[in-house]
């Protein structure tokens, strides 16, 4: 008796013919069609071997398992190629099996990519196996183990609405017009407004992976974007109680400071955290801390910056009252009436007069807390008109005015950077000595 071996057919779609096919292509020479690998025999091995791993079974017991085997590299001269696997090979997808994974790991996946700014490609794949354009990204921050397109995302998320969004949610726009080309996805990690008009978006675009405070839902087709939650999320810190102080302190980072912040822009804390909270514990979280303590009418040590207990708990609850919006800027101060003119001196004659450069009339170091995120006085004016005058306004747009902003910091630090100095010397708030040096 004779046994023939059927390779199986290339339109099956059961697991068993996949496993096969993903094996046969492994083990093949690169000039055959194969895997360019040296070590195609033994991955075709170990990738058999996961198959049924992961299905509770080997390779020649999984029939039952819905997959589907969707091939092969991305479609060349688009901006986001077909679903694939791991550096653009076959992949087994499955809307059944999902990956479980939290909502701080899937910020922290896309962090990492903002961190090591991964450039945008609709044809590369990244060092972790994922492809570099906006679907890929999408796919690495939620762990799928393969690299999807904006049409199947989807297949792995839940549909949501605006006010169920929370960080690790996905923000999808599919062009029926023009499916490749003009669909977009991004994904969502906080809003940066009481009223959530924006929001901090992680998003793979050209050129490298970015992270950035967007209008809801984004800057063109804002209400063709539709929010979708994964579907393998499992529980989260802002699920549990209260971790303890320790974790919110200088030098801290870690997901529960992120959850601290997000909660805290919810009660109104927003002008604290101009690109969104973040996992490193700095003194925006300490002002806004403060802020919602002094809202409950809390003082001196309950409301020093840090969460306790009872602040946690009423963040998570949202109860309490919320963070005041701040004061409106003082009244200007009539003008004072002119005096009666004075007759005219009689004409001398001219002397040669040495150019002066204009000053400002000497006034006091107000103090560190002057300057700073959600400040707003005369002083904050003062500087940014004397940077001017010091020839370091470029930053300045519209202004200077009596409100901190960014662009007062970066001319502050591209003053202090002029004198020499770096590192804390130059960190773009004014000390007593960059205060007499411009102002002295």
């Amino acid at each position: 008796m004779e046994f023939t071996e059927v390779e199986p057919d290339g339109a099956c779609a059961c697991p068993g013919c996949g496993a096969r096919r993903l094996a046969r292509l492994h083990a093949a020479r690169p000039a055959d069609g194969g895997h360019p690998s040296a070590r195609g025999a033994r991955r075709a091995a170990v990738l058999v071997a996961a198959v049924g791993t992961v299905l509770g079974g080997t390779a020649g017991s999984i029939a039952a398992a819905p997959l589907t085997v969707t091939a092969d590299a991305p479609a060349p001269g688009t901006p986001q190629g077909e679903v694939a696997g791991p550096f653009g090979g076959p992949t087994l997808q499955s809307r059944a099996l999902q990956p479980a994974t939290t909502r701080e790991e899937i910020v922290a996946r896309a962090q990492s990519w903002v961190n090591q700014k991964v450039p945008y490609s609709m044809s590369r794949y990244w060092s972790d196996g994922y492809r570099q354009d906006c679907s890929g990204f999408v796919s690495m921050a939620w762990g799928l183990g393969s690299s999807q397109t904006t049409w199947t995302l989807p297949n792995f998320a839940d549909r949501i609405t605006k006010a169920e969004l929370q960080p690790g949610d996905a923000l999808v726009y599919n062009d029926s017009a023009n499916p490749q080309s003009g669909s977009h996805v991004v994904l969502f990690g906080g809003w940066v407004d009481t009223a959530h008009t924006r929001y901090t978006a992680y998003e793979q675009t050209s050129p490298t992976t970015i992270k950035r405070s967007t209008p809801y839902a984004y800057w063109s087709h804002a209400g063709s974007y539709v929010p979708y939650r994964y579907r393998g999320l499992t529980a989260t810190t802002s699920q549990t109680a209260f971790p303890g102080l320790g974790y919110f302190a200088p030098g801290q980072k870690n997901a529960y400071v992120t959850r601290l912040g997000e909660m805290l822009v919810e009660r109104g804390a927003g002008r604290f955290y101009p690109d969104g909270p973040g996992q490193a514990w700095d003194d925006a979280d300490r002002q806004a801390t403060e802020a919602f303590q002094r809202a409950q009418g809390w003082a001196d040590g309950e409301a020093d910056g840090y969460p306790g207990k009872d602040t946690w708990a009423m963040l998570v609850a949202g109860k309490g009252r919320d963070i005041p919006a701040p004061a409106p800027p003082p009244a200007p101060v009539p003008p004072v009436p002119p005096a009666p003119p004075v007759p005219p001196p009689p004409p001398v004659p001219p002397t040669p007069t040495v150019p002066t450069v204009p000053t400002v009339p000497v006034t006091a170091y107000p103090g560190a807390d002057a300057f700073g995120p959600g400040r707003s006085n005369a002083f904050v004016r003062l500087l940014g008109e004397q940077l001017v005058r010091k020839g370091f306004g470029a930053y300045y747009a519209v202004g200077p005015g009596p409100d901190w902003s960014e662009n007062d910091r970066l001319n502050v630090e591209a003053f202090q950077r002029a004198q020499g100095w770096t590192g804390a010397e130059a960190d773009g708030y004014p000390g007593p000595h960059t205060w007499r040096l411009l102002l002295g």
